[in-house]
């Protein structure tokens, strides 16, 4: 399994250490993450699965969840840990995938949540210019409450106190 750019921790098994059970339920997880299967990740990360934790390519539960469009889930995620300034291995941050995609519902809770659009590459900023979004979207990035956060190392920061506004 693979880190994002600047996540803490101990340095990463690689799939072939690992024993076959917890490469399998990796796999499950990410599945419900694309299939916004909230029992099974809400009954996994209540239990103790990190919340933050990749896939070979870097992306994290939450960027799967906003992705595949499941805003609810996002949500969860967020609210228990989720980072939503997190970048995968090609520097793509959860809010821009969410542009790419149109899922409206996703990107509010993304902004609600803290994400910062001006991460990553592209950032959501310049993907709402890429994909003609701008009227749609450009006001609500301006105001951000994480807006510049994460590019300045304060992601956590503007994360936390998000999450505890929410709360």
């Amino acid at each position: 399994m693979s880190r994002s750019q600047g996540s803490p921790g101990p340095s990463s098994a690689t799939a072939s250490s690992l024993p076959p059970e917890a490469i399998e339920l990796a796999m499950r997880m990410y599945n419900a993450a694309r299939e916004g299967n909230m029992e099974l990740l809400q009954q996994a990360v209540l239990a103790g699965l990190p919340p933050n934790m990749t896939n070979e390519k870097g992306d994290t539960l939450l960027m799967l969840a906003a992705y595949y469009g499941h805003a609810g889930l996002v949500k969860f995620l967020i609210q228990h840990g989720a980072d939503p300034n997190r970048l995968n291995d090609r520097l793509q941050s959860p809010l821009a995938g969410a542009v790419f995609k149109k899922e409206d519902r996703v990107i509010e809770v993304l902004v609600e949540g803290g994400a910062d659009p001006e991460y990553g590459t592209p950032s959501a900023l310049e993907c709402i210019a890429m994909f003609k979004q701008e009227d749609q979207w450009k006001a609500m990035f301006e105001s951000a409450p994480g807006r510049g956060k994460a590019s300045s190392g304060n992601s956590s920061e503007a994360h936390k106190s998000t999450v505890q506004d929410q709360s």
